[in-house]
C-alpha cells in the first residue's frame, strides 16, 4: 500500500448491507456468518447505522428494528482520508471495520482491516474466499458423497 493511498482506493466496494426494515433477528442471522463482522443499515444509498454482534447483546425483542441498536460513532471514515493514517488509528482503537461515507452519509464502501493488521481486505480477496467456501461441501454433502460415512 502506497503511503499516499486514499481510503477510496483500498475499501471494499460491495459491503454487506441491510435495509432499515431489518429486525434484530435478521441482523443476528446475518452476523452469524463468521465472515460478517459489521452490518451497514442503508436506505436509498444513505448510511443510517452500523451494527456489530455486541450491539445486539441487550436486544430482547427479535422483532425490534435493528437500527435502534445501531451506531455511527467511531465507525465511519471519509473516502478521501489517507489509508495509512486510518490504518494506524484502526489498529490503535482495535477496530477492523469502518463504513466509508461522504459528508452526506452516502455509503461508498467498507474499510476492512485484515486479521493480520498488515493491510486491507480487497474485493478480489473477498470474492475468492466466497468461491472457496462455495466449493467446500457442507457436512451433510460430504456424508452423501461418501455414502453416509
Amino acid at each position: 500500500m502506497s503511503a499516499h493511498q486514499t481510503v477510496a482506493r483500498v475499501m471494499l466496494t460491495i459491503p454487506k448491507t441491510l435495509n432499515l426494515s431489518a429486525t434484530v433477528d435478521i441482523a443476528r442471522a446475518a452476523l452469524a456468518d463468521d465472515h460478517v463482522h459489521m452490518l451497514l443499515l442503508v436506505d436509498d444509498g444513505k448510511l443510517f447505522g452500523t451494527i456489530t454482534a455486541g450491539d445486539l447483546v441487550s436486544a430482547d425483542d427479535p422483532d425490534s428494528p435493528a437500527v435502534a441498536f445501531s451506531s455511527l460513532r467511531g465507525r465511519i471514515v471519509r473516502p478521501d482520508q489517507q489509508a495509512s493514517v486510518v490504518q494506524a488509528s484502526m489498529i490503535a482503537t482495535g477496530r477492523r471495520r469502518l463504513a466509508v461515507v461522504d459528508e452526506d452519509l452516502r455509503l461508498h464502501g467498507l474499510l476492512s482491516l485484515k486479521r493480520t493488521l498488515a493491510g486491507f481486505c480487497t474485493d478480489e480477496g473477498v470474492r475468492a474466499r466466497a468461491a472457496e467456501r462455495a466449493d467446500i461441501p457442507q457436512v451433510s454433502d460430504r456424508r452423501a458423497a461418501t455414502g453416509g460415512r
